[in-house]
Order: structure tokens, then C-alpha cells, then sequence
């Protein structure tokens, strides 16, 4: 780790993945503790010789190789870690002082220290007590999606059959008029599905837990998954409590249905035209939390699935599978499914799109509904928070924004009118003036004078131009005397270059 990277990260403090430890003579027991826990997380920065604000103490003079010798030897004790693990700790020398860094990285498998399994919840070590707690950090670190766990009990008498027609038919309605489910018998249907499986490490055949959720009866749902349910909620007037409440223990087929017209029934549908289509905000905003609470939820968890609508907000939660932990944001989204197959299942009816889209089309719209962007939250909770505003209007803001802009313009080409009209008169009169003063540098006649200027009245042409440089002292009579004569003349009283005339011309 370089210098700048350790800076910033002395400024960011501890969090979920970075740990700082005084150590002084000696390592204490909590320093394994943070190193369990971030095995047993998604790993971190551990650094000995930095105090819990971020000033650099340093370890003990010449005492860093034995601190380094003493860590090593622990770790890799079957006695304190189990399983055991290797590291590699590296010095940094900051301003004069010396500090232990060690990466660790997450483990492929839970980790305990003297028998006791923590994990890293914020900037805790938290020790793990609760056999549910527990099981979820296996589930968590298991490669094998829990959809895919095969009931070899399970039968189709335990399933709505009597959706099949329908899904068939939305699967053909979503691939534009043909789809190879419409002809699939109903074995190969759930087989096409990735519905029925094998499990490949105990031999068993049978219906797995994706398609309990999807197709299962009420009951065999709640069997398999007893935690299973979607707590639907508005709460704009009575926010302690309720004012509407629906407990959502169906197929999630079925469950979405319920999800929309939750939906539909407590938020405004605002008017809004993509291009020259009208699309309908809410039923977006809706379709994509509920298709993801339903879709990456993990159904083991015992966490209650929450969709809730409040006067500033509505937000979906549900028990998590996380990989990582923090805000998601359309920059540094990796799209990683939770349950491949009911996904796919989603996406083959219309429920969703591809991976990925949920978040796009969230940020995309709910900033023409709300004016605001969501918020994703992964962890072992996924939160999805959209803002609400009723009283903003992305049609009226444009609106209101066009009219504005229509205002300036008319006021911007008036006024260049205006300086044009300016110009070309005061251009006009310029010009005049200078053709005059050229010609009569040799003595003229008025009517030569206007027929040369391009006047032909002589009254005009005489009040507006010839009188101002008479009385300018700019030209003058030849027969001062005689303002009527008809040899009268007139002349400059100084020479003009001629270059003006042209310029003029």
C-alpha cells in the first residue's frame, strides 16, 4: 500500500472494511477478532499502530518483526483460527513512525477464533451467538443458490398447475407471438424452466425450491419456506402503525400482481410523455421494486420482506445474499443474481428485464417522477428507497421551463431588433454626414449635394443634415449673406480624408 492510498484512508476511518489498533507491546485478542470478522465479511484494511481516531501512533520501536512473527504464528494455529489462514503483513513508515498493515481478504469459508465466529456489522466485531445468525453466514458464503435445493416430496398435486396456461401464454406474448413453452409438455415445461433438477451431490430428483415459490399451493410455500412473506404498507397519516396494511404469503407470480395493485391503489399516477408515448411512471417505479424484492430476495432468511409507502418515500426490503456491502450506483453496479432461476423465469414472462435494468430504470425514472434519484443499499438487508414528491410535476417543471425559455427568446430578438434598428439609423446618418463633408470639399450646390447624398426632397435633407453641420461651424455658405441665392454654395470649413467617404461608399 502506498502512502496516499494509507492517507485517505486514515481521512475515510473505520467502517465496514477498515479496522485501526493501538498495539503496544504486544497484539490483543481483538485484533484476531477483526480479522474473523472480516473473513467471515467481505474483507478489509487492518492497520496496528493507529489509534480508533486516525492519528498515527506507531508501533513500538523496533518491535514491528516480532509483532509480524507473533500474528503469523497465531493465525496459522488450528487452535485459534479455524480454518487456518495465511496473510502477509507489510510495514508502512509514516512521519517517522511504523505501522503493521494487513490485507484480508474474504474467506471462501466461515471462520472462527477460539471457537467463537464474528463478523464485521459497520465498524464492529460482532459475535455470533444465534444459530439463525449463523446459518446465514454460511448461506452467505455457500456457492450453491438455496433456490436450487431439490424436495423430493414435493409432487405436482403440491403445485398450481392451473397457471401453467397463463404463464405459457404471457411467455408467447413476451417473445412477440411464439415461444418453444407454448408446445412444451408440462414435464419438459418444468425441466425447460430449470424447475426440476437433480441434486448432482446426493442424487435426488425432484421439484426444487424455485418452483415452490413460483408455482407452489399457499400452504406447501409455507412448509418450505416458513419465514416467507411480503408485509405490504402505507403509512402517510398513522406512520407508527398502518393506515393500509396487506400480508402477501402467495406465489410470487401471484405476489407480484398483489405488489402492483398495491401500488397502483396509494400512489398518483403523474402524467408523463416519453417521445409522443404516454407511460405510466408508477406501474414502472412498482414493477421494478417488486420484481426485485421478489426475484434476489434470500428465501431462507428469516427477515420479514417490507414494501412500504410513505409520505417522502417508498421503500422495499428484504433478507439478503450480499456480496458486498454499500451504496449501488449505475457507475459501479456488477449485477449479481441471488436466484438465476427464478430470475430468468421473470424475465421469459415480462416480469422483468435483463440483469442489470431494474437499477437503470429506477435512477432513469424516478427523477421525472419525484425529481429526486433512488437509493440502492446492498447488505445482508437490501433496502431500495425511492423519494416521493406529490406535488412535483416533470410535465409542469418542462412546461413552466419552456414558457421561460420562450420568453427569453422573444425578449433576446426584440432586443436585437431594436439595437439593429439603432444601428442602421445611426449607420445611416453617419454615412450621410461623411458623404456630405467629402463632397463639399470643393464648393457645392445644395440640389448637387442631396442628388449625391441619394435625397430628393431638399426640405428634409436641408433640416436634418445641412443645418446641423452649418451650425457645427463643419461647412459653411459661400455667400453668408445671400442664404437663398441661387449660386449660393456650400463647403467644409477643414479637409476630411477621403478614406471616410469610401469606408461610407
Amino acid at each position: 500500500m502506498d502512502i496516499g492510498t494509507f492517507q485517505t484512508l486514515l481521512q475515510i476511518g473505520e467502517n465496514v472494511a477498515i479496522e485501526f489498533k493501538r498495539c503496544g507491546s504486544g497484539i490483543e485478542s481483538d485484533t484476531y477478532e477483526s480479522v474473523c470478522s472480516f473473513l467471515n465479511r467481505f474483507g478489509g484494511d487492518l492497520f496496528l499502530g493507529v489509534l480508533d481516531d486516525g492519528t498515527v501512533s506507531g508501533v513500538p520501536a523496533g518491535a514491528a518483526q516480532d509483532l509480524v512473527k507473533n500474528f503469523i504464528s497465531v493465525i496459522s494455529n488450528p487452535a485459534c483460527f479455524t480454518p487456518t489462514v495465511y496473510l502477509v503483513p507489510e510495514l508502512l513508515v509514516y512521519e517517522g513512525r511504523t505501522v503493521i498493515h494487513i490485507h484480508v481478504p474474504p474467506g471462501a469459508e466461515v471462520h472462527s477464533y477460539k471457537k467463537i465466529v464474528y463478523d464485521r456489522i459497520e465498524d464492529a466485531d460482532v459475535k455470533l451467538t444465534g444459530t439463525a445468525q449463523i446459518a446465514q453466514l454460511y448461506i452467505r458464503k455457500q456457492t450453491v443458490y438455496t433456490e436450487k435445493k431439490i424436495y423430493p416430496y414435493v409432487t405436482k398435486e403440491d403445485l398450481r398447475m392451473d397457471m401453467l396456461p397463463k404463464i405459457r401464454q404471457m411467455a408467447v406474448n413476451h417473445a412477440g407471438g411464439k415461444h418453444p413453452w407454448e408446445s412444451l409438455s408440462d414435464d419438459d415445461f418444468f425441466k425447460s424452466a430449470g424447475l426440476y433438477g437433480v441434486d448432482l451431490v446426493t442424487g435426488e430428483r425432484g421439484f426444487n425450491l424455485a418452483a415452490v415459490l413460483l408455482l407452489g399451493k399457499d400452504e406447501v410455500i409455507l412448509n418450505a419456506c416458513p419465514a416467507y412473506e411480503t408485509d405490504a404498507l402505507v403509512r402517510k397519516v398513522n406512520v407508527d402503525r398502518y393506515d393500509d396494511r396487506e400480508v402477501i404469503r402467495t406465489n410470487l407470480i401471484e405476489s407480484f400482481d398483489l405488489l402492483m395493485e398495491f401500488g397502483r391503489k396509494h400512489l398518483p399516477d403523474k402524467f408523463f410523455l416519453e417521445d409522443t408515448d404516454r407511460i405510466s411512471l408508477r406501474n414502472i417505479l412498482v414493477r421494478e421494486m417488486a420484481g426485485n424484492t421478489l426475484m434476489h430476495r434470500e428465501f431462507t432468511s428469516s427477515y420479514a420482506a417490507k414494501f412500504v409507502i410513505r409520505q417522502d418515500q417508498m421503500y422495499v426490503e428484504n433478507g439478503n445474499r450480499a456480496a458486498r456491502e454499500g451504496i449501488i450506483t449505475p457507475d459501479n453496479l456488477e449485477p449479481n443474481p441471488k436466484n438465476p432461476i427464478i430470475a430468468s423465469f421473470f424475465r421469459t414472462i415480462g416480469r422483468a428485464d435483463r440483469l442489470g435494468s431494474g437499477v437503470r430504470n429506477l435512477f432513469k425514472y424516478s427523477k421525472y417522477y419525484s425529481g429526486q434519484e433512488p437509493e440502492f443499499c446492498e447488505g445482508d438487508v437490501f433496502r431500495i428507497i425511492v423519494p416521493l414528491n406529490d406535488d412535483y410535476s416533470f410535465d409542469y417543471v418542462t412546461d413552466a421551463a419552456n414558457i421561460m425559455k420562450e420568453e427569453t427568446q422573444v425578449k433576446t430578438q426584440v432586443k436585437t431588433q431594436v439595437k439593429t434598428q439603432v444601428k442602421t439609423q445611426v449607420k445611416s446618418q453617419v454615412t450621410v454626414r461623411e458623404k456630405i463633408l467629402f463632397y463639399c470639399e470643393e464648393p457645392r450646390k445644395k440640389s448637387e449635394i442631396a442628388e449625391y447624398c441619394g435625397f430628393k426632397g431638399m426640405k428634409n435633407f436641408t433640416r436634418n443634415y445641412l443645418k446641423p453641420l452649418l451650425e457645427a461651424g463643419e461647412i459653411t455658405m459661400t455667400l453668408p449673406d445671400k442664404p437663398n441665392s441661387r449660386n449660393q454654395k456650400y463647403v467644409v470649413t477643414h479637409k476630411t480624408p477621403a478614406k471616410i467617404s469610401h469606408q461610407s461608399e
